[in-house]
C-alpha cells in the first residue's frame, strides 16, 4: 500500500490485526519516510533494525494466532530525552555526545513492552530548554509547513520540535514529547497535531534527562485524539523508581472517550484575553466554545487571577531547578570532556561546561543559579514558590465552577526560524497560555481547530481537573469532530 504513511496509530494496530498489511510492511514504509525526510532535520538518530525487529514479532505473533499487544505493528519516533538502552541520547546537547545509556527509561520501556518499534531519536531544543527548535546543537528542525509564496523556514515549536515535525510530515505515526511549561502542546499547536501533558506523575520521569524535576511530565503527540489516548495508555503507570509517580491504576482512555458533553461545564478564564491577541486566535477561540456548546457543554466565565505572574514564576522556578540538575554534567563521569593542557579540575569544569552548553542552557542556568544564591533565594525563589501555590489555588477555585478549561495553546501561529530568537524575552511569551497549568502540575491538551490567514495551524487548548485525563479527552475529541481539521502540510522536502 502506498498510503501507509498516512495513517494513524489505530488504523495501524487495527490493519496489522485484521490482516489488512503486515508490521513489515508499515515499518518498511516509515524507514522510508524517516530517510528521505532528511532537511527536516527532525531525527538525530535513525533506528530501523529496531522499527524492523518489532514489526516482526508483531507479524510472528499473528501468523501464530497469537493476541497482539496494544502497540503491535506501531512504529514511532522517540524524544532524545528518554533514554534508550544501547542507543545514543544526548537531549540535543553536545555535551552528551557519544552518551549511550545501558538502561531503559521507563516510558520508552513501556512502550516497547507495549509491542511499539522505534524508528529513531528525535531532535528537541538543547535540554528541553526553547520553544522553537533552535537551540539544539545538532541544527534546527525546521517544520514541514510554509507560508504561501515564502521559502522561509518555519519553528516546528519547541521543545519537542522534532516530535511536531516528524508526526506532521508523516514520518511516523506517532511519538513522546516531554512538557516543562508547554513543550508538548506549542509545538502541537504550530503544525496541527494533537498532543496531551497528562497530571504530573502519571508517566515515570525515570530515565528522562531531567531540565525541572517539579515541572517535567512526559506525554503523547499524535494526529488526533484517539491516538494520544492509545499511546498515554502505554506510556504511564507507577514506577517504584520515580518518587514522585502516582500509585494509581491507569485508566482505560480510549475506551473511555465520549464527546458527549452534556452535563459538563467549560470555563473560559478572563484573563486569557490578553492584550493584542492575534485576531485568529481570538475567533478560533469563540468557535471551540461554540464546538463544546454544541456538544452539550455549558459555558461559563471563570478568573484566574494571578495568571499574569504565572510566566514569571516560571522562569525562575524552572532555570533554578536546571541550574541544579545540570550540575552534575562536569566531564568527569560522562558525556564530552574537556581537559586543557595543565589544566587543574576547576579548569576541566569551566572548558567542559562553556564547550558542551549552549547559549540559551547557559542563560538559564546563570539565573537560576543566582535567583538560588545567598541573599536572593528568598527575594527571588520563595516567592515564585508562593506564586506557585497561588496559582494552583486559582484552578481549584475554578473547578468549583466547571469540569474543564478552554484557552488558546499559543499566542500565534508558527514563526519563522530565527524570527524571536534574538529576544528571549519575546521566545518566553510563547509559553503564557500554557505555563499555568504547568505550574500546576494539571493534565492539559492541545487540539488543531483551524487555520490562521496564511494557512498556518492554530490550537486551542483544554485545561483539566488532576487526573482527569478523560474529560480532558473528551473535551478535545469534541472539538476534533466539529473542527474537522484535515490541512496538512504540502510535501516539499
Amino acid at each position: 500500500m502506498s498510503n501507509l504513511t498516512d495513517l494513524g496509530v489505530a488504523a495501524i494496530r487495527d490493519g496489522v490485526r485484521g490482516g489488512e498489511f503486515s508490521a513489515r510492511d508499515v515499518a518498511d514504509a516509515f524507514i522510508d519516510a524517516v530517510a528521505a525526510a532528511k532537511p527536516l532535520n527532525a531525527f538525530l538518530v535513525e533506528t530501523p533494525d529496531h522499527a524492523l525487529a518489532a514489526a516482526k514479532v508483531a507479524d510472528d505473533a499473528r501468523a501464530a494466532g497469537e493476541t497482539l499487544k496494544p502497540l503491535a505493528g506501531v512504529p514511532i519516533g522517540m524524544k532524545d530525552l528518554f533514554c534508550t538502552q544501547g542507543v545514543e541520547t544526548t537531549a540535543a546537547s553536545g555535551i552528551l555526545k557519544g552518551f549511550v545509556p545501558q538502561y531503559e527509561s521507563t516510558v520508552s520501556g513501556n512502550l516497547w513492552n507495549a509491542g511499539a518499534g522505534m524508528l529513531g531519536k528525535l531532535n528537541l531544543d538543547q535540554f528541553a530548554m526553547g520553544s522553537s527548535n533552535e537551540t539544539s546543537a545538532f541544527g534546527n528542525v525546521i517544520s514541514p509547513w510554509r507560508r504561501p509564496g515564502d521559502t522561509a523556514p518555519l519553528a516546528p515549536g519547541g521543545s519537542s520540535g522534532g516530535s511536531s515535525a516528524a508526526i506532521a510530515a508523516r514520518l511516523c505515526p506517532a511519538a513522546t514529547g516531554t512538557d516543562t511549561g508547554g513543550s508538548i502542546r506549542q509545538p502541537a499547536a504550530f503544525v496541527g497535531i494533537t498532543g496531551i501533558k497528562p497530571t504530573y506523575g502519571r508517566c515515570s520521569r525515570y530515565g528522562v534527562v531531567a531540565f525541572a524535576s517539579s515541572l517535567d511530565q512526559a506525554g503523547p503527540m499524535a494526529h488526533d485524539v484517539r491516538d494520544c489516548a492509545i499511546m498515554l495508555e502505554a506510556m504511564a503507570g507507577f514506577d517504584p523508581k520515580d518518587a514522585t509517580s502516582l500509585d494509581l491504576p491507569v485508566p482505560a482512555w480510549e475506551a473511555g472517550l465520549n464527546a458527549d458533553l452534556r452535563g459538563k461545564r467549560v470555563g473560559i478564564p478572563k484573563e486569557y484575553r490578553v492584550d493584542g491577541m492575534p485576531a485568529a486566535i481570538e475567533a478560533l477561540w469563540q468557535h471551540g466554545i461554540d464546538w463544546l456548546k454544541d456538544a452539550g457543554a455549558e459555558i461559563v466565565e471563570v478568573s484566574l487571577p494571578h495568571t499574569k505572574y504565572a510566566l514569571p514564576a516560571y522562569y525562575i522556578i524552572a532555570p533554578a531547578e536546571a541550574s541544579s540538575n545540570l550540575a552534575r554534567y562536569d566531564g568527569v563521569r560522562y558525556g564530552q570532556r574537556v581537559l586543557p593542557d595543565g589544566a587543574a579540575l576547576q579548569d576541566m569544569y569551566a572548558a567542559t561546561r562553556a564547550a558542551g552548553f549552549g547559549d540559551e542552557v547557559k542563560r538559564r542556568i546563570m539565573i537560576g543559579t543566582y535567583v538560588l544564591s545567598a541573599g536572593f533565594y528568598d527575594a527571588y525563589y520563595t516567592q515564585a514558590q508562593k506564586v506557585r501555590t497561588l496559582i494552583a489555588r486559582d484552578f481549584e477555585q475554578a473547578f468549583e465552577q466547571c469540569d474543564v478549561l478552554l484557552t488558546p495553546t499559543a499566542p500565534s501561529a508558527a514563526f519563522a526560524l530565527g524570527e524571536k530568537s534574538a529576544d528571549p524575552i519575546a521566545m518566553y511569551l510563547n509559553d503564557v497560555f500554557t505555563v499555568p497549568s504547568s505550574l500546576a502540575g494539571l493534565p492539559a491538551m492541545s487540539v488543531p481547530g483551524g487555520v490562521d490567514k496564511d494557512g498556518l495551524p492554530l490550537g486551542l487548548q483544554i485545561i483539566g481537573k488532576p487526573l482527569d485525563e478523560q474529560g480532558v479527552l473528551n473535551a478535545g475529541l469534541a472539538i476534533e469532530q466539529r473542527a474537522g481539521f484535515v490541512a496538512r502540510a504540502d510535501k516539499w522536502w
